[in-house]
């Protein structure tokens, strides 16, 4: 019985616990059963890579994800409902602040370098931020990477962006931002590949769970991703040969 009571004080101990909220990546939140995707930035996927000021590779994507666990800590996140996300449905584009600040989450993000600016609605919230984050070097602006926007679209040829970017150093450095064998994230088992055929569906690529026939085969996976939920939000469409009877969570 002693013991079942200390058990109790630790978990009512845990900070942790107090927080309403569940960070999937460095863009999009659950908060109260809703999935925001936090409006008017454009922030890296998880499995993003970039060049850090020593022109080493650096896992940006993660490392914003984790600054942004870090920034709501185990306060409480409240949301501005901004409507539901046209790029997909199941998500809601949201305004985010934590505890008292009143600086939202979304700004912060921007402000440390860890996001860029995105408009939404027609309004530009945050280029301001934006600006004073790329002059003073912060976060991704310190060293050279591709916008998050076209990674994710696997836009291998587009402009590169940052302090540390070298035109004389092109091919190599886009060899690091997009990589051929790109490293697994933490709890991100997911495998997604580019693909022609997936737009007759309207998908631009195909992803595949460890219950799939093709997942063992696919050795070069171009995306990871953490769950169904994030692939199909990418924009790809799971595998056929999956089993139907399989379930990940999403």
């Amino acid at each position: 019985m002693r013991w079942f009571i200390l058990i109790l004080a630790m978990f009512a101990a845990s900070p942790s616990l107090a927080a309403n909220s569940l960070v999937r990546d460095a863009g999009t939140i659950d908060v109260g059963g809703v999935t925001y995707r936090l409006g008017g930035i454009d922030a890296p996927a998880p499995d993003q890579v970039c060049i850090d000021d020593q022109a080493d590779s650096w896992a940006c994507g993660a490392e914003a994800r984790d600054q942004l666990v870090g920034l709501i800590g185990d306060r409480d996140v409240r949301c501005e409902d901004l409507g539901a996300d046209t790029a997909y449905n199941k998500r809601h584009v949201g305004i985010c602040t934590v505890g008292d600040d009143a600086t939202s989450l979304n700004q912060l993000l921007v402000r440390r370098g860890l996001a860029m600016n995105f408009a939404f609605a027609g309004q530009n919230r945050f280029g301001e931020d934006e600006t004073d984050a790329k002059n003073n070097r912060r976060g991704l602006w310190k060293g050279c990477f591709a916008a998050p926007q076209e990674f994710r679209a696997g836009r291998k040829d587009g402009a590169l962006l940052g302090a540390a970017c070298r035109t004389d150093k092109d091919r190599e450095i886009r060899e690091v931002l997009f990589p051929l064998e790109p490293a697994m994230p933490s709890g991100c088992g997911i495998k997604g590949k580019y693909a022609l055929r997936a737009r007759v569906t309207g998908n631009i690529g195909i992803y595949h769970l460890q219950v799939c026939r093709s997942y063992p085969a696919l050795t070069h996976p171009d995306r990871w991703f953490c769950t169904e939920d994030d692939a199909r939000a990418a924009g790809f469409r799971k595998a056929y040969n999956c089993s139907p009877f399989s379930r990940q969570r999403s």
